[in-house]
């Protein structure tokens, strides 16, 4: 390893051992963190962009909070009954797509519906297989999970056609209700907070002076719109530097990861200090190539996921391997808010307005968890519903 490595390692070590030691959350904000994309530079040396770097630590500090009180919808109509739901998924190999379909099934056993999956394989042609298959079940209502809509055109139509309501998962870029294409809603964290927090993460962290690696699906509208948000933020610090952005579509992540890291780890060497991708799954399928070349898990380079925070990606934050910290979407909460908007469709209710804040899981502050959701939903849900 080389020695701006082995420096940034040890200083970070010894920073997240102090912080380690602090009981509170604004303990944590006085310890400072960071790496350095330069030789000369330690990771205490100058900062690279100190107003952004200031707001950037107010807001990782805020958002690392774990005790986040439920403040989502309290009131709404009772279980409609004897419905069923179709979760069309982009794959199921994305742990976002597949941990926000699980939520979708355990909150349908307790509202008391039926739900099918069909997954849609990670291909335009297996999505719209797979929406057509669904709109032909005439099922009550369908889920958009994780494609675009307009990849489906001809079967979003039918379905609206239809009358079959349609709530999407990550399916276009804002939540709530969209006229073009025709949902009901569309379930997910704002995509602009979940892009800032992840920027400033590496401003914090890196004291305001970084290389940075960002990977995107540029084929999925959501995820490009993310990765180019995540652009502009990181480029509010001067001392941050875009090295390389690069496009691998989710499916072939786990053939295409390892051979881009490690063509990564040639090219850049030490500026390389921190890599942030849209999805958590990349750092898994890395892994394999930081370890053969020598990178400690621990890093650098230092690792965020831009989502999804599934168990997989909690248990590399916790046992620093090869990702430092995720932005987890609340997947089980989402799936249960997804059956709650369906089931306010159905009562001729309108949406409930819901997003859930951003939140940032680091080994510090997920005590061990492998999942991430604000609490009460369920026991919300269930009062809604009468269950």
């Amino acid at each position: 390893m080389h020695r701006t490595r082995k420096a940034a390692t040890a200083a970070r070590t010894a920073r997240l051992a102090s912080c380690a030691l602090l009981a509170t959350v604004a303990a944590l904000a006085g310890c400072d963190r960071g790496t350095s994309d330069s030789p000369d530079e330690t990771a205490t040396g100058p900062n690279g962009c100190p107003a952004v770097h200031a707001r950037a630590q107010e807001a990782v500090t805020r958002a690392q909070r774990s005790d986040i009180p439920w403040r989502g919808p309290t009131s709404g109509p009772a279980a409609v009954s004897g419905r069923t739901i179709v979760y069309v998924a982009q794959t199921m190999t994305n742990p976002g797509v597949a941990g926000a379909a699980h939520g979708v099934q355990d909150a349908a056993r307790t509202i008391g519906w039926n739900v099918r999956v069909i997954d849609g394989g990670g291909t335009p042609a297996g999505i719209q297989a797979a929406m057509s298959e669904a709109v032909a079940l005439r099922p009550s209502g369908i889920v958009i999970g994780g494609f675009d809509p307009d990849s489906t055109a001809q079967q979003t139509a039918r379905a609206n056609e239809q009358g079959i309501p349609l709530v999407g998962w990550h399916a276009v870029p804002e939540p709530g209700p969209s006229r073009q294409p025709d949902l009901f809603t569309n379930v997910t964290t704002r995509l602009q907070d979940v892009a800032r927090i992840s920027a400033q993460w590496i401003i914090y962290d890196s004291h305001g002076r970084a290389g940075v690696v960002l990977i995107t699906d540029a084929s999925i509208p959501f995820a490009r719109n993310k990765s180019d948000l995540i652009r502009k933020d990181l480029a509010s610090c001067q001392g941050v530097r875009l090295l390389s952005v690069e496009n691998i579509p989710i499916p072939d992540a786990s053939t295409r990861t390892p051979q881009q890291i490690s063509s990564l780890l040639s090219r850049f060497q030490d500026r390389w200090t921190h890599s942030v991708a849209i999805n958590d799954l990349y750092f898994a399928d890395a892994a394999p190539a930081f370890r053969a070349a020598g990178e400690k898990g621990s890093g650098p380079p230092f690792n965020i996921g831009a989502g999804d925070g599934d168990p997989s990606a909690f248990q590399r934050v916790n046992s620093r391997q090869y990702e430092a910290a995720t932005v987890p979407e609340p997947l089980s909460l989402q799936g249960w808010q997804i059956v709650d908007e369906f089931n306010r469709a159905f009562s001729g209710r309108p949406h409930s307005g819901y997003v859930a804040p951003v939140h940032i899981a680091t080994a510090a502050n997920s005590q061990g968890a492998t999942t991430w959701d604000p609490s009460g939903y369920r026991e919300a849900y269930r009062k809604i519903w009468g269950k």
